[in-house]
């Protein structure tokens, strides 16, 4: 397996990061890797090494670069302790709609061009706060992006004018949302008014409660992280890279 240090020119600067890819001359259709809010570190590294093994080209972009560059949280997670909100403030607050759009566009453009991937549609899954990211990107790339997972996304349907549920009329992909169980940041009605959006947007879409699959279940570092889950979450993941990327 191949981990390339790369850097993306972005409107706003310069994202870090990794692309992932088995060894060979031959090419493979790009998959967008968007971690969590605990940013690039080995458990996500292994999850985009484990699903570049499936025969995909992995980008996964630092995400939070204008704060720092990874580890990007120096806290021991503890949450509503004081110093673990503070740092999650610092990563988020920069990212509002339009800069998560710009950067979506140079993610894209930056796998696109890539020497190891293949030409066509493009992949993107998103973890925790970065389920809505990758709907995003999916709406600023609609003729590119054909593809997007969501695993306990957060804050998906809400009542703001940011919501990211208001992207979906701009969305071609093929769409897959994974909750977690008892979720704060998306709440069983929160869910239910996502469901009816997405019905509504008429696209292909599967909607799933992970039962007994808390938040942030999906990850090896995370105190909540459920293997077997997990498991059935890469298996639901793969085969819609599978069903979509060619």
């Amino acid at each position: 397996m191949i981990e390339e240090a790369i850097e993306i020119r972005t409107s706003d600067g310069t994202a870090d990061g990794f692309l992932y890819r088995a060894e060979g001359e031959r090419r493979f259709p790009g998959v967008i890797h968007l971690t969590d809010i605990g940013g690039i570190r080995s458990s996500h590294r292994e999850m985009a090494r484990r699903l570049a093994g499936k025969g995909y080209a992995v980008l996964m972009p630092n995400v939070f670069y204008r704060t720092g560059k990874p580890p990007v949280l120096d806290v021991k997670v503890d949450m509503g302790d004081e110093r673990t909100m503070k740092r999650f403030g610092e990563l988020t607050a920069p990212l509002i709609p339009e800069a998560v759009e710009r950067d979506a566009r140079a993610y894209v453009k930056f796998l696109a061009a890539h020497g190891a991937v293949s030409p066509g549609a493009i992949g993107v899954v998103g973890y925790c706060f970065t389920g809505g990211m990758a709907m995003r990107t999916a709406a600023v790339q609609p003729d590119k992006v054909a593809a997007v997972a969501s695993f306990h996304g957060g804050g998906l349907c809400t009542d703001a004018p940011t919501s990211p549920h208001l992207v979906l009329p701009r969305i071609k992909a093929r769409l897959y949302f994974g909750h977690a169980t008892k979720d704060r940041s998306m709440p069983q009605e929160a869910i239910e008014k996502f469901d009816r959006a997405l019905v509504a947007w008429g696209g292909k879409y599967e909607s799933e409660v992970y039962e007994g699959a808390f938040h942030g279940w999906t990850v090896s570092d995370a105190p909540v992280y459920n293997q077997p889950q997990a498991e059935r979450a890469f298996e639901k993941l793969t085969e819609l890279f599978a069903n979509t990327l060619k």
